[in-house]
């Protein structure tokens, strides 16, 4: 018979879904955030029986982008505020010579740009600007709150709309100019950073354009995507583990009679 208290559910291997549990989980290209806590939420329904179960993120990352996404359940709902306030560290790919409307792949681009006169030095120079205390204005593609309107809805109306600059912190800003004019960086941010306006400014202060043609969230505050599961293992370990899960919830109901 199994342990039917907590220690018994973990030795087991087992999540604690209705207690609260923090997953790390390496979300897949293309999907949302939101349709990752779709998916946990249905997953746990379906295997663990567990109906009504409170499932949100810390931390929106775009379809575009892959990496760590910090899922919190149940009574652990409540630190979600708490881990989005860390520090992210994130890397990726700047492409200089062209802009997009959504300033990374998402959209086709609207103008091009020569590269060929851009020298490392002026990367450099460039680069500096975005290290410190800064001021960044989000996308317009972006789901930031307008008068109860997501920012994207305004702009796939063409509706004009007044986005504000908003402080950030930027500790580290690294650049490889290795596959110039492609550029590979990693970038230490405070909440509220948007990687894709990182890489339009950057172009604008090149006297250029760049957008955005990959990015992967490696570190949320002391977590990190190397211990967080891939999506199709842990569906797999939820769909293994479900039928072990409710024996002990049947064991945890006959001791309340």
């Amino acid at each position: 018979m199994m342990d039917s208290g907590t220690s018994g559910l973990r030795d087991a291997g087992l999540f604690d879904f209705e207690s609260g549990e923090v997953i790390l989980i390496d979300k897949p290209l293309d999907w949302t955030s939101f349709d990752t806590v779709n998916f946990i939420r249905s997953l746990v329904n379906r295997c663990y029986g567990i109906r009504k179960l409170k499932v949100g993120h810390a931390g929106t990352l775009d379809p575009l982008a892959t990496g760590l996404l910090i899922i919190c359940t149940g009574k652990m709902t409540k630190q979600i505020d708490t881990y989005q306030a860390q520090v992210k560290t994130y890397t990726g790919t700047i492409l200089l010579g062209q802009t997009t409307p959504t300033f990374d792949l998402e959209s086709e681009p609207d103008a091009v740009f020569p590269t060929d006169g851009i020298t490392p030095e002026q990367i450099e120079a460039a680069r500096m600007k975005f290290i410190g205390d800064i001021k960044q204005y989000p996308p317009k593609y972006s789901a930031i709150k307008i008068k109860g309107k997501r920012a994207f809805d305004y702009a796939r109306s063409d509706e004009e709309i007044e986005l504000k600059a908003r402080d950030i912190h930027i500790d580290d800003f690294k650049i490889s100019l290795d596959r110039f004019p492609e550029l590979d960086f990693e970038v230490t941010c405070s909440k509220g950073t948007y990687i894709r306006s990182l890489a339009n400014d950057f172009g604008k202060a090149l006297g250029n354009g760049a957008c955005l043609t990959s990015l992967r969230r490696t570190r949320i505050g002391d977590f990190r995507v190397e211990d967080a599961w891939p999506l199709e293992k842990f569906r797999q370990h939820i769909v293994d583990t479900g039928e072990a899960f409710k024996e002990w919830k049947r064991e945890q109901e006959k001791e309340k009679l």
